[in-house]
């Protein structure tokens, strides 16, 4: 079958696909229009065996293998391999092909078609990935919730068994201090694993909120030294901190940054073998602040090392793991640091051979003001600017929270402010209209119609009606892109909380010194 009918051959070459005969020994003798095309080769250089130049090495023997057992058995086959592009690249090929015979039943030719096929293999590959992340998601959660139970159980059998102990008036002295001792630590474990499975759903719901402000690393990093010590110390672990006071604030809520470094420190307590050693290091690195924590531990081997984040992933899961916990604190970790704008990172030579675990955050650009600076974790005394009077400032004040509502109330109040609290929208929107206040201050996120709807739907109002009303946001969504989203909807102003109630002040005479 070297040449087809006029009528056939035009009707191969417009077929989408590629079409190949063969003579009854297998040596191929025609090729149409499409996979010459694919091929990028002329019709004498595909033929006999040519074609199979283009095939993949790693398919070669197997491809050609199938093809003269089907040719020599006279049957049909089916095949899939990689063949070679124009461009270069290999294409997965759905190949299949029929004996055919003539009038009189003589085997004459292969007739076979080749289909390119690689969209819907990696579609497929992509299907079973996704089936595989989630099966292995599944059984995940499941070794979760086993491992739940068992850590939940752990600490209250201790404090039953010895408060069981204290009950029966048996102990001495030495045993009563015990029991309380064990009761206390087993109580303060069950605190905290109840804290972070509490915190992983307020970030997967998306609710949990951060207290940001300007923060000083370095107390942080030692408030967080000061908890692990006494585990540290238990080991024979030695710790050793290396901090540079200089190293910049970062914007951030002080508590969670510390929860940040505490389970960074606790996690290389727990995995470093006793005399090993752990170090931390704080410094800044071009435009962002580095929490460097590394140890002599186990280390972590490269086929987990991806996983250290995921929430529900432990590396040992198993009945006989050497190391409680619910592993949710370096998923907690990523989360955290991720809400502050910044990154982590983990890296380790190999099992046994210690681990490194890297934050960044974006360093604080301060605004220059007489009163800029940091503000402190704890109370140092320093004097704070006088707050200015709002004597006949009249401020709308829109908040959901009642206890919110209550307290800038009284803040503003004090300094002479007339305030109207609201809980809504739509009753601000109301008393905009009634009361024609000075200044607005509202609340973010709020049920049925959040603050960014609200402030736009008083921009869209004439300035007669309220349209040009100086307006903060006073929110605790602190990030940099909350801060600009407040801003272009409309707000002049962007007030994290918590705020100071002389800042609270300056915001009101500040906004209420602009002309409406």
């Amino acid at each position: 079958m070297d040449t087809l009918p006029s009528g056939i051959a035009e009707l191969f070459d417009h077929a989408p696909v590629g079409l190949w005969t063969a003579g009854p020994d297998g040596s191929r003798t025609y090729f149409n229009r499409h996979w010459l095309s694919f091929t990028g080769r002329s019709l004498a250089a595909e033929r006999e065996n040519g074609w199979t130049e283009g095939v993949h090495a790693d398919d070669f023997e197997r491809c050609l293998g199938t093809y003269l057992r089907a040719v020599h058995g006279r049957r049909a086959y089916d095949l899939e391999y990689r063949l070679r592009r124009f461009d270069g690249e290999y294409r997965w090929m759905h190949d299949t092909g029929v004996p055919h015979y003539d009038a009189e039943g003589t085997f004459v030719a292969y007739i076979g078609c080749a289909v390119d096929i690689t969209e819907s293999r990696r579609a497929q590959e992509e299907r079973e990935r996704l089936l595989n992340d989630a099966e292995a998601a599944s059984r995940a959660k499941d070794q979760f919730l086993a491992t739940l139970s068992h850590e939940l159980r752990t600490p209250l059998n201790a404090v039953v068994g010895w408060a069981h102990m204290l009950r029966s008036g048996k102990l001495d002295p030495a045993g009563t201090e015990r029991a309380i001792e064990t009761i206390d630590r087993n109580a303060r474990a069950q605190s905290q694993l109840i804290s972070d499975i509490l915190d992983i759903s307020r970030i997967v719901s998306g609710k949990l909120r951060l207290n940001v402000r300007p923060v000083d690393l370095t107390p942080v990093v030692e408030a967080a030294l000061d908890t692990v010590r006494p585990s540290a110390e238990a080991k024979g672990i030695r710790v050793q901190a290396i901090l540079d006071p200089a190293a910049g604030p970062v914007s951030g809520d002080a508590d969670r940054l510390q929860q940040v470094i505490w389970n960074l420190l606790a996690n290389a307590v727990k995995f470093t073998p006793r005399n090993g050693r752990v170090q931390v290091r704080l410094a800044r690195i071009d435009s962002h602040v580095e929490v460097r924590v590394e140890d002599t531990g186990v280390g972590i081997g490269t086929e987990f090392l991806p996983h250290v984040f995921e929430l529900f992933r432990q590396r040992d899961s198993s009945p006989s793991r050497q190391h409680g916990g619910l592993g949710l604190g370096l998923a907690l970790v990523k989360h955290l640091v991720e809400l502050h704008g910044g990154s982590v990172e983990c890296a380790s030579p190999g099992e046994g051979l210690g681990a490194v675990f890297s934050v960044r955050l974006p360093l604080m650009i301060m605004a220059a003001r007489d009163d800029a600076g940091v503000h402190p974790t704890a109370d140092t005394g320093a004097a704070m600017p006088p707050a200015p009077s709002l004597e006949g400032v009249s401020v709308l004040v829109v908040d959901d929270d009642p206890e919110a509502r209550h307290l800038i109330t009284m803040l503003l109040g004090e300094r002479g402010a007339k305030v109207i609290a609201v809980a809504s929208a739509w009753e601000a929107l109301r008393a905009l209209e009634t009361d024609r206040p000075d200044v607005l201050l509202s609340d973010i996120e709020m049920p049925d119609q959040d603050g960014y709807a609200l402030i736009r739907s008083i921009r869209a109002l004439p300035a007669e009606r309220g349209g040009r009303i100086p307006a903060a946001a006073l929110t605790a969504y602190a990030r940099t892109e909350d801060r600009m989203q407040a801003l272009l909807a409309g707000f002049h102003l962007h007030t994290p909380k918590p705020v100071d109630p002389a800042e609270l002040a300056a915001v009101v005479a500040s906004l209420a010194g602009r002309t409406r």
